[in-house]
């Protein structure tokens, strides 16, 4: 196979085009194997497959400079830069990640995992480089889908006027995680030409090519003319007026026409913008025909591409099915999402309410500020972002909803732990950067049916509100759920304990509940508080549960630098009671990848690593008394 005999890139500076195209068939084959076995993203990758063996084959990275767009298009990349023999360690505890790593190889130019980043990284490559007086090319790999995020923006208009040498390859597949929204992506549909600017110099190529005598030296006159054949078809006003030269739209997957394409780019002095078309899924049918399914996976059947195990239910189906019922008959309730409706579940509401939900695009600072401008006018918004792609849009948070007290509710999915994805999608930072806002209320539900609740509440509230749960939907059942309602800022007492109260936020309570039962096996007698409500805390149960006991625990699913834990240190300061104090949450730092268990283990917080730590703390106190 020729994938084993590809060590680093140079290496496919010795193949032929032909050996080249069976080599994409390889990487494509293992590509679909590996993430068959352990998910990833899937649909994304087969479609750059001949775009990063061609970028390698004229460029000589790690000297020349790949930029990823979010990286979800980085397994080619991996495969062809000496990672063939550990990539079936994808995405696992201790394996190469599924994302570019600057400290995974000196060929991830870029750590990314976040979208519309590339263009601003790499200009700042080139720039330096510049600075620098080095020669080195510096190359830009954006999707469209990144193309709906505004830091792109700001990164072209820099780079066009500043005229530095640097190209950008947008990869045009017509969708990012969903289908792409916008003036933009009308745009780049127009651009396409409906197939037609490719279709007819295809057709012109492939007609000649039958006659070999007289047809390859036409077929050469005619390209020279290809500009102009263009230009009936292409309109690249748009990325010329912001300074860049443009080339496109080019097939990316035909790789002699890549290669010839890049080539010449190399020798541009100002920035360049390849328009290269390319299909999601490419080569694996069930991911072609369904490209949002299968951009990111669980482990499938090859053959047919069903998973090979149902997934858990969904956080955000149940609050999307609520929220769908609430808005029957509450015409101010309205959903907005940035490019996730099927992530987030909000394609439910879609479905039920298509007038009322809107998917913004990559565009998070966007989505919350419109939402302050229709809560402004009477709306009742509901912003379902990703707890890590939220934190992008903390100014917006701060200043235009809260500051002006506005009734809008965010809904942030896949908080806490969030597994194979690892270091750059782990929401565990949203309690700290939205716990010091004045004004918002920040709870975390402990299971589905306390999520229910809170979703409930947060109709009639009127301020703004961030309610954040994991994907995977628990339900601690009713033996432990309380049957009264609770209003904003109320804690729930499960149960009671004379040597140790643990307060504990969402996912962490039912783990503390076990941890309590294992203390129990000791002799501890500890109580589990459920604090839901991170902000405003409930100070009065705090008090009083937290006086007589030798012992106060906080457990949470976020870093302990700003989180539950200093809030509950701070109140109890700040009312003079001298009482051992344990923090328990994600050590300050970024947690690699691993499955939610593992990280869960490794971050000290399982329901015996909770009993541990209490115990050898309370040892700690024993032995401390005079």
């Amino acid at each position: 196979m020729l994938i084993e005999q590809i060590h680093e890139p140079t290496d496919l500076k010795k193949l032929s085009i032909k050996q080249l195209k069976q080599l994409c068939e390889e990487l494509r084959s293992e590509i679909v194997n590996v993430v068959s076995e352990h998910g990833g993203h899937l649909a994304s990758n087969l479609g750059v497959v001949e775009l990063t063996v061609a970028v390698h084959y004229v460029f000589d990275t790690p000297e020349d400079k790949l930029v990823m767009d979010v990286g979800h298009q980085s397994y080619a990349h991996k495969l062809l830069t000496g990672r063939y023999g550990a990539f079936h360690t994808l995405r696992q505890k201790g394996g190469i990640s599924g994302f570019p790593q600057q400290d995974e190889s000196e060929y991830d130019a870029f750590t990314a995992g976040h979208a519309s980043t590339a263009i601003s990284a790499a200009l700042g490559m080139a720039r330096t480089r510049d600075i620098m007086r080095g020669e080195y090319d510096v190359v830009a790999l954006v999707g469209d889908g990144a193309l709906t995020g505004g830091m792109c923006y700001e990164a072209l208009n820099d780079a066009g006027q500043s005229n530095t040498r640097m190209i950008v390859l947008l990869n045009d597949n017509e969708m990012s995680i969903a289908p792409n929204v916008g003036a933009l992506s009308r745009y780049l549909t127009r651009m396409r030409q409906s197939k037609g600017y490719i279709a007819v110099k295809h057709g012109v190529r492939d007609r000649l090519e039958k006659h070999p005598r007289f047809g390859a030296p036409l077929y050469r006159a005619l390209s020279k003319f290809r500009n102009n054949l263009r230009s009936f078809f292409v309109d690249d006003k748009f990325f010329s007026a912001l300074g860049f030269a443009y080339m496109g739209p080019v097939d990316g997957h035909d790789l002699r026409q890549l290669i010839k394409v890049l080539r010449r780019a190399r020798g541009y002095d100002r920035p360049q913008l390849i328009h290269v078309v390319t299909q999601k899924g490419r080569g694996y049918q069930p991911a072609e025909d369904h490209p949002v399914t299968f951009h990111g996976v669980a482990p499938f059947f090859l053959e047919s591409g069903a998973r090979k195990r149902e997934g858990e239910a969904s956080s955000g189906k149940v609050v999307a099915r609520q929220l769908s019922d609430m808005a029957d008959n509450d015409i101010r309730i309205c959903a907005i999402t940035a490019a996730m409706p099927m992530g987030t579940g909000m394609d439910i509401f879609q479905q039920a309410h298509p007038d009322r939900c809107f998917d913004v695009g990559i565009a998070e600072e966007h989505a919350v500020t419109m939402a302050a401008g229709m809560a402004s006018q009477g709306m009742k918004p509901y912003v379902a972002i990703y707890s890590t792609f939220l934190q992008r849009a903390y100014d917006q948070i701060l200043v235009d909803v809260c500051r002006n007290g506005l009734p809008v509710t965010f809904l942030i999915d896949r908080a806490g732990l969030v597994g194979e994805d690892g270091e750059t999608h782990q929401g565990v930072f949203d309690l700290s950067y939205l716990r010091s806002i004045p004004g918002l209320v920040v709870a975390a539900p402990r299971d589905v049916r306390d999520l229910k609740k809170l979703v409930e509440i947060s109709q009639d509230y009127g301020g703004p509100m961030a309610i954040r749960y994991p994907k995977g939907c628990e339900d601690m059942g009713p033996g432990i759920q309380s049957q009264r309602r609770f209003s904003v800022g109320q804690w729930e007492l499960l149960s009671d304990g004379s040597d140790v109260m643990i307060f504990a936020v969402g996912r962490m309570v039912s783990l503390s509940m076990q941890a309590a039962i294992e203390l129990m096996g000791k002799g501890v007698s500890a109580g589990v508080v459920d604090a839901r409500f991170v902000a405003p805390m409930d100070r009065e149960m705090l008090l009083g549960k937290a006086s007589g006991v030798r012992l106060v625990v906080t457990a949470e699913e976020n870093v302990l630098a700003g989180g539950f834990g200093e809030g509950v240190l701070d109140a109890l300061a700040s009312a003079g009671m001298d009482v051992p104090v344990l923090t328990l949450g994600v050590p300050d730092r970024f947690v690699a990848q691993a499955t939610v268990a593992q990280q869960t283990v490794e971050c000290g917080l399982d329901a015996l690593s909770i009993a541990r730590r209490i115990s050898e703390r309370l040892k700690e106190l024993g032995e401390a008394r005079p």
